[in-house]
């Protein structure tokens, strides 16, 4: 017996937990509260009353037990000193955010947000800059960087709010507050630790979010000081490798800066989703293993100069800044720093420190500096990701040495135990699972440490060593560009992303299959919890492959034959599909060509054969990749800028016919009848911008459809009052479903079915009250994307298929009111009218 206690005892000491908990506590506390800041003073009072009373409680039973001081504690005094640190932990995350939240909010910039004016505000930039989406009304590119406001000085001087209003918020200076900043593209792009200024709007972001406020910017920003000269030289440094790296070819050199400083600015969306389905993500930007291995090699050396042990720990400490400082303080380079450092002050004591330990220490340091970091996606991976291979990464190589040579089961281990670790936080990012995940990091990740390792020895020695230095960015682009291969491959190949439940439940059915997962792969598990788990992990491999033939392969083949209208699922944007036969057209791209693609796929569109982009927002035009050489023609609005009339370069260069629409515009798609409504050629009024989208009418086949773009009320109206539209089945509403629509419009519509083609969450509010209401009251039936996923539409006879139902079976078909099906994605489908509309099984 007393072996086994022994035993045990030794393999709990293995693994120190004592600080876990209260980091857990620290972080979930921090995590609540930043969404509620102005409850957190009341929450710190409530979790002291419960740390101070089991405090005494604690002390009062071990006195009352009578248990000999040898004997240590009682069983239920250490779990109330347990709750008692807890208690403290959280208590101390609530007071950090009671304390912060005030300066991040204050005054006068929630006046600014409130009253929606412009403002002129300085700002020390902390994030350097990246392409970012294009204006919402001007068209041009824009750069987003993140600063810190730290003087409101109000409106500029043509502003028409009143002399007094407008002092009463000007000349506000020792601001802190953390923006993200929309800016036009300036020949040279702010840099981290300049001082800037700029004119433009601030809008408030979510509760909880990293940042308090965006801010969007009427031009460029105005530097108005330089970086200070610990900062600068992390610039100089940063601008010439990127510059170095983009004379090299294609994919490695778009990720070798993010390999080696953090820089991903050169990342196409196509690469960076390729990244992402492959799980390879956390590849893409410096991690907390390139902070590891930076530091390793720095003490290798100070041991090696024969320095003490002083000596060598002030060297990391000096690296470990320094490095922090060049590749940026991301969050994952964060916490491998703090995680480090805690190990080197440990070794400074003579306590060699334990991985676990250090990483919980770092997360209670960071979370309380700053709460809002708890809430971060990349803090969180990474957090999971080092917890994963300091408890899971041994056991799961001693269970796989069973069956595979034991280097072999080392090398599969480690990226098995980060991804099992991270799945439930990412099925919050994206509701799939990797197929080849584990097998891409298997060859690609060996490959990581060498292109960090020698594309960092090329950037420190760009200004002193340049053609040393050009040959070890040449060498460590070999690497950066098999990573890319290896991404590329594995997004490409079947199958390659599994359908998943989303949201909480998903995440919790992730928790739920990882620990049947592990008590599958790892001894000492009893029978029962082994047969449950087989069961458990049985039954979810069972239902995610119906899912993916349900949502993903046997998509396709569920739809109807004869669907007609098809509006793709790509979140924030418009990209809605019309079919007659073999002929289609396609009325904007979405934002995302890698969502396109999907959609394309899914409905198996090869070519298409009228293209209609209605005008030149990012989520209209944003996934014309997806389509570049297979456009037969294409219907576009007036370019705004050089940037628009590109867009028409790269169609005729796939060979599209480019034609600038306007109304009296018409043709046939099979047969199908189109005529373009709006805008009125040659009239200078709204001719760019939402207000000019080109505005196309489907008729004939079963269905007649119309898609309104982005028009706003105005445009709307000056449309009705151009001629009448009739009656149609179909309407793509305008904007999202924003509120700037025409109640008269909608109503001599009196669509079957209102599409709307919106992102879930959004943040704008879309679609709006006001809206639906609009709708409800011409008895238009709602279709929305963030909701029931991708719909698809098709004419119908008066019999309805099993599992579908028609909207108006009475109508008669092949014309306005005629009977339609609509599936949609979702499981659950949605109403139209009082009936029920089929839909296709699976989360989507």
């Amino acid at each position: 017996m007393s072996g086994t206690v022994s035993r045990s005892r030794l393999a709990l000491g293995r693994v120190d937990l004592r600080l876990v908990l209260p980091a857990a506590a620290c972080w979930t506390s921090a995590g609540l509260l930043v969404a509620a800041p102005g409850e957190a003073a009341y929450v710190v009072i409530v979790l002291g009353a419960v740390a101070a009373g089991a405090l005494v409680w604690a002390g009062g039973s071990s006195r009352a037990a009578g248990r000999p001081h040898t004997d240590g504690p009682s069983w239920p005094a250490r779990l109330l000193g347990t709750v008692m640190v807890c208690c403290a932990a959280a208590a101390l995350a609530g007071l950090a955010v009671a304390v912060q939240a005030p300066d991040r909010y204050p005054e006068g910039v929630r006046a600014a947000i409130a009253a929606h004016e412009e403002v002129t505000a300085r700002l020390t930039v902390a994030s350097s800059a990246v392409p970012g989406p294009r204006a919402a009304f001007g068209g041009s590119a824009q750069v987003r960087f993140r600063a810190t406001l730290t003087t409101l000085e109000g409106a500029p001087a043509h502003r028409s709010e009143p002399a007094p209003a407008a002092a009463g918020r000007s000349g506000r200076t020792g601001l802190v507050v953390p923006v993200v900043v929309f800016a036009r593209v300036s020949e040279s792009p702010p840099r981290i630790g300049e001082e800037v200024r700029v004119a433009g709007t601030l809008v408030a972001t979510d509760p909880g979010d990293a940042a308090a406020a965006l801010l969007f910017a009427r031009d460029a920003a105005e530097v108005l000081s330089p970086a200070p000269w610990w900062l600068a030289w992390a610039n100089t440094l940063r601008a010439g490798f990127a510059a170095a790296s983009g004379t090299l070819p294609r994919d490695g050199a778009a990720l070798l800066p993010g390999l080696a400083i953090g820089d991903t600015s050169a990342v196409s969306d196509d690469l960076d989703s390729a990244m992402k389905l492959s799980s390879l993500s956390h590849l893409t930007a410096v991690s907390g293993a390139n902070c590891a291995i930076v530091l390793a090699l720095a003490l290798l050396v100070a041991a090696a100069l024969g320095l003490g042990r002083l000596w060598r720990i002030g060297v990391g400490l000096a690296v470990l800044a320094g490095f922090v400082v060049l590749v940026t303080p991301e969050p994952s380079v964060v916490r491998a720093a703090a995680m480090a450092t805690a190990v080197l002050v440990s070794g400074s004591m003579g306590r060699p420190g334990r991985g676990l330990s250090a990483l919980a220490i770092a997360t209670l340091c960071l979370v309380i500096a700053d709460p809002w970091l708890s809430r971060s996606y990349g803090f969180a991976l990474s957090v999971l990701a080092t917890l994963g291979l300091l408890l899971l990464a041994a056991p799961l190589s001693r269970r796989l040495a069973r069956w595979l040579p034991r280097p072999l089961a080392t090398v599969l281990a480690i990226p098995l135990a980060a991804q099992l670790a991270c799945q439930p936080v990412l099925v919050l990012l994206s509701p799939t699972l990797p197929a080849y995940g584990v097998p891409a990091n298997l060859l690609a990740g060996p490959a990581a440490p060498l292109a960090t390792i020698v594309g960092l020895a090329g950037c420190l020695l760009l200004s002193f060593l340049p053609g040393l230095a050009t040959w070890l960015i040449w060498l460590a682009w070999l690497p950066a560009t098999w990573i890319a291969a290896v991404a590329r491959t594995s997004a490409v190949l079947p199958g390659s992303s599994l359908p998943w439940l989303g949201g909480p439940a998903g995440v919790l059915l992730t928790v739920a299959c990882t620990a049947a997962v592990l008590g599958l792969a790892l001894r000492r598990t009893p029978l029962v919890l082994r047969i449950l788990s087989a069961g458990l992990v049985c039954v979810t491999v069972g239902c995610t492959l119906g899912t993916l033939v349900g949502t993903g392969l046997g998509r396709a083949a569920a739809f109807p034959a004869d669907w007609q209208i098809a509006a793709c699922d790509i979140g924030q944007g418009d990209a809605v599909l019309v079919r007659d036969g073999e002929r289609v057209a396609l009325v904007d791209v979405g934002p995302d060509p890698a969502l396109l693609t999907h959609c394309l796929d899914t409905l198996g569109i090869d070519t298409v054969d009228l293209l209609v982009l209605t005008h030149y927002d990012l989520d209209h035009v944003g996934g014309l990749d997806a389509v570049i050489g297979r456009v037969g023609t294409a219907l576009v609005g007036v370019p705004e800028n050089a940037d628009d009339a590109l867009l028409h370069s790269r169609l005729v260069e796939g060979g599209a016919e480019v034609r600038e629409a306007a109304r009296g515009d018409s043709g046939i798609l099979g047969g199908l009848a189109w005529q373009i409504l709006w805008p009125i050629r040659g009239s200078p009024l709204m001719q760019t911008g939402n207000p000019g989208s080109v505005t196309i009418l489907f008729d004939g086949a079963g269905i007649r459809s119309v898609f309104l773009g982005d028009l706003n009320e105005e445009a709307q109206n000056a449309l009705l009052a151009a001629g009448p539209i009739g009656q149609v089945d179909v309407v793509k509403v305008a904007h999202h479903g924003s509120r700037d629509q025409s109640a008269a419009l909608y109503a001599q519509l009196r669509a079957s079915v209102g599409l709307v083609s919106v992102g879930a969450d959004n943040g704008y509010g879309h679609p709006t009250t006001s809206l639906l209401d609009v709708l409800a009251s011409t008895g238009t039936a709602v279709v929305r994307t963030d909701q029931d996923g991708m719909a698809v539409l098709a004419p119908t006879a008066r019999a309805p298929a099993v599992g579908q139902t028609s909207v108006d079976e009475a109508a008669p078909p092949g014309a306005a009111g005629a009977a339609l099906r609509v599936w949609t994605e979702r499981v659950g489908g949605t109403r139209v009218g009082t009936t029920r509309v089929g839909s296709v099984g699976g989360s989507g």
